[in-house]
């Protein structure tokens, strides 16, 4: 198919017969399994199933992406010299951060969360997922919107997530360029978030936060 010849179409997917009430029902489901997420820094050492990361992964990316070019890699690891140079790498960047990068102001804001420099999870995660944007190569076309398609895609891979039973953090040491060469990744892969996966560790705690209630997020016009 070249460039300029249009995709062929097939049928949409048919949805699902249900009831108003249903549909109220299955949304109320999905939101109340999600407000029981959290974000874990405390992770038993215990081994996870693959399959379970692998299906996750497929979910995410059925995301939709800018001119459907997907532009986002998912590198799974689990070796423990990787995972041990992954901490060593975001360790050093944090230091900078929290010695000399970061404003009083964002320091403030993340003091009552007790997060400092040290990030043994990355280690003791059994399995870290680092997901990459993919930018333009001699094998790969220019993407559009890649920051927010892959921010779609890591939203559904939580959720997948999640729905196994499964923890998960969200952790951007920035700058995070060292983690290409480190996952032996090409130079147009920008890395985007890593993502410890695994179970709570016995006795793990998280701060005791709220969401902002409905009527503060929701705008119906």
């Amino acid at each position: 198919m070249t460039p300029d010849e249009p995709v062929p179409t097939e049928p949409a997917p048919r949805a699902p017969d249900l009831t108003d009430a249903e549909r109220v029902a299955r949304a109320g489901e999905f939101a109340d399994l999600m407000a029981t997420r959290r974000s874990l820094r405390d992770f038993a050492p215990d081994p996870v199933p693959l399959d379970a990361v692998r299906e996750a992964v497929r979910a995410a990316a059925s995301a939709p992406s800018g001119a459907n070019l997907q532009p986002w890699r998912f590198v799974v690891v689990t070796d423990p010299e990787a995972k041990r140079r992954i901490r060593q790498g975001a360790e050093a960047e944090e230091r900078e951060f929290y010695e000399r990068r970061a404003g009083e102001e964002w320091l403030d804001a993340l003091a009552p969360l007790g997060t400092d420099a040290d990030k043994p999870f990355l280690e003791t995660a059994p399995v870290l997922v680092v997901v990459f944007e993919v930018h333009r190569s001699e094998t790969e076309p220019k993407p559009y919107y890649p920051k927010e398609s892959v921010g779609i895609a890591v939203g559904l891979l939580l959720a997948a997530l999640h729905r196994a039973g499964l923890a998960t953090l969200t952790h951007t040491p920035s700058p995070m360029r060292w983690l290409t060469e480190i996952l032996g990744r090409p130079a147009n892969e920008r890395p985007f978030v890593v993502i410890p996966v695994g179970l709570p560790a016995d006795g793990a705690r998280v701060p005791a936060i709220t969401r902002k209630p409905l009527d503060e997020v929701l705008v119906e016009v």
